[in-house]
This record gives structure tokens, C-alpha cells and sequence, in this order.
């Protein structure tokens, strides 16, 4: 990790710079993709599964083999699946809110109610980690929001199926269309639809630089999009008092997801952030997936700041997906948090834990977004109508402003609308 002694905040915007492929190769590779699939449909997604998964064989994976995978997983993953899902359900399901109908005035009553979004696309990453924790944390809160439709991607294995666990985890969240495409040519497919694959209204799920990519240029036609969710990243505030072993996990818990991840550790010690390093690279030698974490901790950072203040503020400029507070008394630090994703309070709370089973929802803006965006909830997958019942007393009593309020803007008809009503006696 590249180590800064106190930087100013002039340093921060280079911190913050995550390593991703250069952008205009990126978006140039990804509208080559979009184009194929909007243009070729099935024949497009084959191709790209050939190349990319080296796969051939069917797109639509068959229902059956949903059900059979349950048969193909120990029993021990399947019961901590199991407890996941109750603990996910859980956070999720305690996001439904009661109708409130609110009397803005005499006469005038509004109030909101949500509805489930028609069809949503559900991606799963596969590729080097078949990730089913993620088809807990879309397919969960999308059971509960009764979205109609929900249509499932994710690349073929090496071995040309799809993961056993995935499909345990769809199957435990209702979860039958599932469909063997990944990379950018999946969120083609579910922008454009193909003969196989239908075409959603919005997208969920996280994935590399070029998923990310993919989903934004998907906006463009129309497709809505969870939030930007790219390559994973973590940053750690730690004191002299966390075990460097205990950090040291963390970070390579994030760094090994792959090259393009980034991992951030600020520390008032600088001994501390020695013996971090240390701890790295004693871990590192037995890590199956050192490679990437490797590559991902040479574009990742070790920071000293004299004192927490300039952390958290540092922190907030970075805006990470994950923070983690692995402080003395965490709880008292809250207040500092402007700007995270998803936060972790104290020595116990591994950021492994809401990635699979704490409950909270694993999908979150990554790339500074979490200035602006929220990790993903039970609203995601639902849109929000307002609504409004207004009598003959609100109307006499709020029209007559609402008239002179239109033609203060020029709006003649807005006016009308309201001063013909007014002079109805019939209505």
C-alpha cells in the first residue's frame, strides 16, 4: 500500500481516484457490447459468453435444475444460507411502512403508496467468485416488494453451469427466470431485450468496471439502474488500540474480490500502520486469491493523520462504500460519518458479516456515490404514488391562492382550472 504522512486536501481528489480501465476504452468496449446485443439479440449473447466465459450452450437455464440444486450444496452451507435469508428478510421486511394520510389543510388530504416496480433485472456476478450473497440481497427485498417479474443473469462457471448455491438462494427467494449471461452483455439484454431475455424496467446488482459502465449507458434507453455499484472498496479508521492482524483481514477481505478494488486504511499511528503492513503480507502468502489482493493493495493507500478529526474528514471526501470504525468506544463517532455506504462500528463488526448475514444490504454506491446515493432497500424495487383527495370546502379554501399563484407565473390555464371549478355549482 502507498503510504501518505498527513496529505492535504489537495491529495485527497488522488486518493480518491480509484484504479479502473481508462475511461475511454471502457465506454468505446462497452458501446461496442450494447450495440451487438441491440442489433444481433441472442446470437450477440452467445457470442459474448464464447469469448468472455467460454461457454456455449443454452441462455435460459432450465427450471429444473433450480430445484435439483439443493441436492448439490453441504448441508451446512445451506443452513447458513438459511439464517442469511431470515436475518436479511428481516432488516428488509421492517422497511414496509403504514399509509399516512396527511391533512395539509381543511378539506385537502395526501398521502403516498408504493407499488412494486413490473420488471426488474437481477445480476449476479459469477466469473472468479459466484457470488450468492448477492442473490439474497436483490432477490430478498424484491420478494417482498411482489415485483411481477423478475428476471435473474449470471455467467456460467468454467464448468459451464451456474453455481448450486446461486440457485439455492434464488429458489429460497421465488426466483425461476434465471438466464446464463454476464458482463455488459447481460445489462444489454435487459435494457433491450433479446428473443430470450425479456426487457426490465430497472436493473439491480454490483459488478466490475464494465457492468458499471454498461449500466449507465443503459440510461440512455430508458433503463433505470440501482446506483452506480462498481468495483468493491473498503476504508478502515483504526486507532492504536485495534489488533493489526484483525485490520489487516479486512482489508484483503475487500482487496480480493479483485485487481480494481481499492482499500484505504487512515490510522493517528503511524506504528500502527507498520505493523498493519507487516500483517499484510504474513496473510497474504496463504490467500488463495493473493493475485488480486495483491494488485488491488498497490493501488490502495495507508494514511497518517496526527488526530481522528482529519480522518473522518478525509473519510467523508472518499466517500466509501464500506467504512469501518475499528475505534475505542466506536458509537461516539457516528456524528463524524457524513458520506459511507455502509458503516461498521467497533472491533467485531467485519465487514464480511453484512456482506452475507448481519441483514443490511451488501449493494451500495462505490466510487465516491455515497455523496449521493443510498445502499440498496425495500424502496428500490418499488416506485412511490402520491395521492391526494380534495373536497369543496379545501377546494373554496386553497383554490384561490392556487389561481393567483398560476397567473403569477403566467400559467392562465392552471388558473382556469381552478376558477371553473370554483363557479361549478354542479360538482
Amino acid at each position: 500500500m502507498k503510504r501518505l504522512i498527513i496529505p492535504e486536501q489537495a491529495a485527497y481528489r488522488q486518493i480518491r481516484k480509484r484504479n479502473a480501465v481508462a475511461d475511454a476504452d471502457l465506454q468505446f468496449a462497452v458501446v461496442e457490447i450494447m450495440e451487438a446485443v441491440a442489433k444481433q439479440g441472442d446470437e450477440a449473447l452467445r457470442f459474448y459468453n464464447e469469448r468472455f466465459d467460454d461457454y456455449i450452450g443454452d441462455l435460459k437455464l432450465d427450471p429444473k435444475q433450480i430445484d435439483e440444486a439443493e441436492a448439490l450444496i453441504e448441508e451446512k452451507l445451506k443452513e447458513a444460507i438459511d439464517r442469511a435469508y431470515l436475518n436479511i428478510y428481516k432488516y428488509h421486511k421492517a422497511q414496509e411502512r403504514a399509509v399516512e394520510r396527511i391533512t395539509t389543510s381543511k378539506g385537502i388530504e395526501c398521502w403516498r403508496e408504493a407499488r412494486a416496480i413490473e420488471a426488474v433485472g437481477l445480476y449476479v456476478p459469477g466469473g472468479t467468485a459466484p457470488l450468492f450473497s448477492t442473490v439474497l440481497m436483490l432477490g430478498i427485498p424484491s420478494q417482498i416488494a411482489g415485483n411481477p417479474k423478475r428476471v435473474l443473469c449470471s455467467p456460467a462457471g468454467k464448468d459451464g453451469e451456474i453455481h448450486p448455491a446461486i440457485l439455492y438462494a434464488a429458489k429460497k427467494c421465488g426466483i425461476r427466470e434465471i438466464f446464463k449471461v454476464g458482463g455488459a452483455q447481460a445489462i444489454a439484454a435487459l435494457s433491450f431485450g433479446t428473443e430470450s431475455i425479456p426487457k426490465v424496467d430497472k436493473v439491480f446488482g454490483p459488478g466490475n468496471s464494465y457492468v458499471t459502465e454498461a449500466k449507465r449507458q443503459a440510461l440512455a434507453y430508458g433503463l433505470a439502474i440501482d446506483m452506480p455499484a462498481g468495483p468493491s472498496e473498503v476504508l478502515v479508521i483504526a486507532d492504536e488500540k485495534a489488533e493489526a492482524r484483525v485490520v489487516a483481514a479486512d482489508l484483503l477481505s475487500q482487496a480480493e474480490h479483485g485487481p480494481d478494488s481499492q482499500v484505504i486504511l487512515i490510522s493517528n499511528s503511524e506504528n500502527f500502520l507498520d505493523e498493519v503492513d507487516g500483517e499484510l503480507r504474513s496473510l497474504l502468502r496463504n490467500l488463495p486469491r493473493s493475485a488480486f489482493a495483491l494488485s488491488a493493495l498497490q493501488q490502495s493507500y495507508s494514511i497518517y493523520f496526527p488526530n481522528l478529526e482529519q480522518a473522518f474528514e478525509c473519510s467523508n471526501f472518499y466517500a466509501p462504500e464500506h467504512l469501518i470504525l475499528n475505534l475505542d468506544n466506536a458509537e461516539k463517532w457516528i456524528s463524524k460519518v457524513k458520506r459511507a455506504g455502509s458503516v461498521f462500528l467497533g472491533p467485531f463488526a467485519a465487514e464480511s458479516m453484512g456482506d452475507y448475514a448481519s441483514g443490511t444490504n451488501h449493494t451500495l454506491p462505490t466510487a465516491a456515490f455515497a455523496r449521493n446515493y443510498s445502499g440498496l432497500s425495500l424502496e428500490s424495487f418499488q416506485t412511490q404514488i402520491s395521492f391526494q383527495n380534495i373536497n369543496k370546502e379545501g377546494l373554496a379554501d386553497l383554490g384561490p391562492s392556487v389561481s393567483l399563484m398560476a397567473r403569477a407565473e403566467g400559467l392562465e390555464a392552471h388558473a382556469l382550472a381552478v376558477e371553473i371549478r370554483l363557479k361549478n355549482e354542479r360538482i
